[in-house]
């Protein structure tokens, strides 16, 4: 049967508009300031300038500095936002956990390949998502020198192109904000060990920090090791004419990330029988699966206050990322009648980027204005080649190598890509208590390609004829907000913005020349850019900082989305295309407590995540028929976040948090069917669950700067998955190869129980 919305979900979100509209319309006369505060400021833009009191803002702002990044001991930046911020959840496809599937009110800031990215990621106003995919690589971020992480929500327009659902501005700390010596190092389950260190100190008028991050595990899956390792630095200098800052980057890792496991698999009337993942969660399908990052890193920085009070600054950076992967797969061509016909493949991939940009703004107050302006230029060169082999199954399901086979290659392409944007925004107080911000960008994109692929007909490779794509649009943003003596804030706002499709979605846009991600490119039809428009309001109460909530609600509506139509999941083959609209609504609602001895944090949302039109979509190994409404697979209806942390004596300090989330659809099951052109029905959805999650910290009195540190993930030790397909499997329960497909469920498992300890120092 299939799951529908909760009345009470559905009843929130109406009341929320009803709320939202009558505090408008009653007290729209009000115009007294409301009662001093501190004032928390934020950049709206990736260039902060002057930044702007969050509490003026037409939406509702997230911001985690260092000491509740500390607090929190997540076990990276991912995990940390996953537990602290409403509407975000990570999916564990990759197993992983630098290789993080994230999501925020559906739209994603993930490591894989050929996902629909809608979020930005920007470091020191750098953006850091990919030329190639337009994905982030969470695995290089320095997340030891981060002091703050801020998320902006929706489609605004200010964060340049391809910010559809929101966007995530990491700050790095100056040596002002943390002088001296720090350490934080940790051990416990899976063999995993980590290290951080930073140096932070000045010599004359010349600040520096050094952060060093490294990484190590065997993984709680079985061919699942990871390790990497970063090194930062940021020099910053105060000058007559401005402060200058150079921030330095270079990080390497090499992870392991195993993918879907086979949970059960079904007979032709739905009838379900336990496979390999039912007994061994930590068991993989096929191996290797490898992915190797290295990182080269440079941003230099310049801001000056002029005597009027404007604001100057600029920014120049430049990346250089490689990536190489190595897959072990199923051959696409294996004859179960010949016993000599390889029945595998070694996929291996070699991506290099080289990206460089140049941005600069202006900000000042005039008046009852705060406004800002900028323009930026990008640049970016990619270079992608993909070879395969034929292979053999181990008795583990590792691929090897058949002898004497050279690796031939399948896929290569030469690609650049161009953007130039400008934009304006002003935050105008109309009356003491009420402020309108508008802005508007206006951006030039061009993308052009040159793809090698081999003929189907004639298996010779053969260079197609560079094509080149040039997008333009105007995107507008406007909000209001309107605080009241009581101190409840009531806004609204509406953003618009645009996703230009990436190198690999263009080279991979041909229905009858599908390619293999994440992998191959074949062909580069015209795609269009996606159209995102958002649309919210709430409330907001209480301090940003202390006590206080908000309650928001939203649509998003895309035009012309861009979408994987997968031919096979295990395969991993499919085409791009646009779609006519899909849309995101929901709910977003928090509440948090702070005293001196206790801090509780109670986070909600709905999320209804839906293709809005008629069609069919390939989905793993099926063709869903998509109408509209039809849910878009792996994202939960509901999620509730609750969080406690207490001071019970000096110096001692315990927390726990709680995450539950409801059922979630599957890829290749939107539809209610498991079989094309059949009648029969059924749900494969995941089924819903709770992890709890402990830690504790302990600073003793005679030991200046120490703190001891202890948590507990997954308390109660419960099995879950957070995504799944339905796809076909070759392999027995027992992992045994067999050659003949049968119809399977494939699912991400959620880690088990994991004890971890640490030290922090600060000298």
């Amino acid at each position: 049967m299939k799951t529908t919305a909760r009345p009470t979900w559905r009843a929130v979100s109406r009341a929320a508009a009803i709320v939202v509209a009558g505090s408008a319309t009653v007290h729209a006369q009000a115009q007294t300031a409301p009662p001093s505060q501190t004032v928390d400021i934020i950049g709206a833009a990736p260039l902060p300038g002057q930044g702007v009191d969050r509490a003026v803002l037409p939406y509702t702002t997230q911001v985690l500095r260092r000491g509740r990044i500390d607090e929190a001991q997540a076990d990276n930046l991912t995990d940390l936002l996953q537990r602290g911020v409403p509407g975000l959840q990570v999916n564990e496809v990759q197993g992983s956990p630098f290789q993080a599937d994230l999501t925020f009110r559906g739209f994603r800031a993930s490591g894989l390949i050929g996902a629909s990215q809608g979020l930005s990621v920007f470091l020191d106003g750098v953006r850091i998502n990919e030329p190639f995919g337009d994905v982030v690589n969470w695995d290089l971020v320095p997340e030891f020198a981060l002091d703050s992480v801020s998320l902006v929500p929706g489609a605004n327009p200010a964060f340049g192109l391809n910010t559809l659902g929101g966007s995530i501005a990491l700050t790095t700390a100056r040596a002002s904000q943390v002088p001296g010596l720090r350490l934080q190092a940790s051990t416990g389950s899976f063999g995993r060990h980590r290290l951080d260190l930073s140096h932070g100190g000045r010599t004359g008028d010349l600040e520096h920090v050094v952060t060093v991050g490294l990484f190590d595990e065997k993984g709680w899956r079985d061919e699942s090791p990871g390790r990497l390792g970063t090194l930062g630095a940021r020099l910053s200098r105060q000058t007559s004419m401005g402060d200058v800052s150079l921030s330095l980057l270079f990080g390497r890792s090499r992870l392991v990330g195993n993918g879907l496991v086979p949970l059960d698999t079904f007979d032709e009337d739905g009838v379900r029988t336990a496979d390999l993942g039912r007994a061994r969660p930590q068991a993989v399908y096929t191996h290797p699966d490898l992915t190797r990052n290295r990182l080269g890193h440079m941003a230099l920085s310049w801001q000056h206050t002029l005597a009027s009070g404007m604001q100057l600054e600029a920014l120049a950076w430049t990346r250089h990322t490689q990536r190489d992967t190595v897959n072990g797969d199923e051959a696409e061509d294996f004859d179960p009648a010949d016993p000599t016909s390889p029945n595998a493949a070694f996929n291996r991939t070699a991506t290099r980027q080289r990206a460089a940009g140049l941005s600069l703004g202006v900000s000042g107050r005039q008046g009852v204005h705060r406004w800002q302006a900028g323009a930026s230029a990008e640049r970016a060169r990619v270079t992608y080649e993909q070879t395969e082999q034929e292979g053999s199954f181990s008795a583990s399901r590792g691929v090897q190598p058949v002898d004497g086979e050279d690796p031939e290659l399948s896929a290569a392409v030469r690609g650049t890509s161009r953007t130039l944007g400008a934009y304006v925004s002003d935050t105008w107080q109309l009356q003491a208590a009420t402020h309108l911000t508008g802005t508007l960008r206006l951006n030039e994109a061009r993308v052009s390609n040159t793809l090698t692929s081999v003929d189907d007909d004639t298996d010779e490779i053969r260079e197609r004829p560079t094509e080149s794509f040039r997008y333009r649009s105007l995107n507008p943003a406007l909000g209001l907000v309107h605080r009241f003596d009581s101190g409840l804030a009531v806004f609204g706002n509406v953003a618009r913005n645009t996703r230009v499709p990436t190198v690999i979605e263009l080279g991979c846009a041909d229905p009858a020349e599908p390619c293999r991600l994440p992998a191959g490119l074949q062909a580069d039809p015209y795609l269009k850019q996606v159209r995102s428009t958002t649309v919210e309001a709430g409330l907001r109460w209480g301090s940003m900082t202390g006590t206080g909530g908000s309650i928001t609600a939203y649509r998003t509506d895309n035009r012309d989305d861009i979408v994987f139509r997968a031919v096979s999941v295990t395969g991993q083959r499919g085409y791009f295309q646009n779609v006519e609209r899909t849309r995101h609504q929901g709910v977003d609602a928090e509440w948090r407590w702070r005293s001196p001895m206790l801090d509780l944090a109670v986070m909600a949302s709905q999320l209804d995540a839906t293709y809005q039109f008629d069609g069919v979509l390939r989905m793993g190994e099926r063709n869903v028929l998509i109408r509209p409404g039809t849910r878009i697979a792996g994202l939960p209806r509901q999620q509730l976040k609750l969080s406690a942390d207490a001071r019970v004596a000096p110096g001692w300090q315990i927390g726990a948090d709680l995450q539950l989330v409801t059922r979630r659809g599957v890829a290749g099951n939107e539809d209610g069917f498991f079989e094309n052109d059949e009648d029969e029905q059924a749900d494969f959805s995941l089924p819903g669950y709770g992890v709890v999650n402990l830690r504790l910290s302990w600073k003793p009195a005679s030991v200046k700067g120490l703190e001891l540190t202890a948590k507990v993930n997954n308390l109660f030790d419960r099995r879950y998955a957070s995504f799944g397909a339905l796809a076909e499997t070759v392999f027995d329960a027992a992992g045994r190869f067999t050659g003949d497909g049968t119809q399977a469920l494939f699912v991400a498992p959620g880690a088990p129980r994991s004890l971890f300890v640490g030290l922090r120092y600060t000298y």
